[in-house]
């Protein structure tokens, strides 16, 4: 039989939003693409695919359909409030792209309200501090697992 994997947040989040179609519908609808069509176009999903995306992205609660046509009826998808909680993700993802794949052509780059292309960071909410590695230890809450795997019997 095979051991249960450990319980975590990471895996869960990508069992809704850890497939490339599903951050690229994420990534249009936090540019401003809310149609079907658009973001078929420049996602490249095939159709069916994205239908299936867009309906598994909606039943999560991180988008929802909205209404701009009645006749003929069309939607649109807006992020709700948890998937606006997903951009700086979106936004670590794009900087490590540009760092390590795209550094001499970025594709797109993002303008901050100062004025200065964006550079993102994650720190801490309390400190301020940056949240690297060397200043991150994990407490391991998962009743049966430590830091390096399951507690032996």
């Amino acid at each position: 039989m095979k051991a249960a994997p450990r319980p975590c947040s990471i895996a869960d989040t990508l069992s809704l939003v850890g497939e490339k179609y599903a951050l690229l519908v994420l990534r249009e609808v936090s540019l401003g693409v809310h149609r079907f069509d658009r973001i078929a176009r420049n996602t490249g999903a095939p159709r069916d695919i994205l239908t299936a995306r867009l309906k598994r992205l909606v039943e999560a609660g991180i988008l929802e359909r909205v209404p701009y046509s009645e006749r003929p009826q069309r939607f649109e998808y807006r992020a709700t409030p948890a998937g606006e909680e997903l951009q700086p993700v979106l936004l670590t993802l794009m900087a490590w792209g540009d760092r390590h794949l795209n550094e001499n052509d970025r594709p797109v780059v993002l303008e901050h309200d100062c004025g200065e292309i964006l550079s993102p960071r994650v720190v801490c909410a309390h400190c301020g501090g940056e949240a690297d590695r060397p200043s991150l230890r994990a407490q391991v809450r998962a009743p049966g697992w430590t830091t390096s795997g399951p507690r032996e019997a």
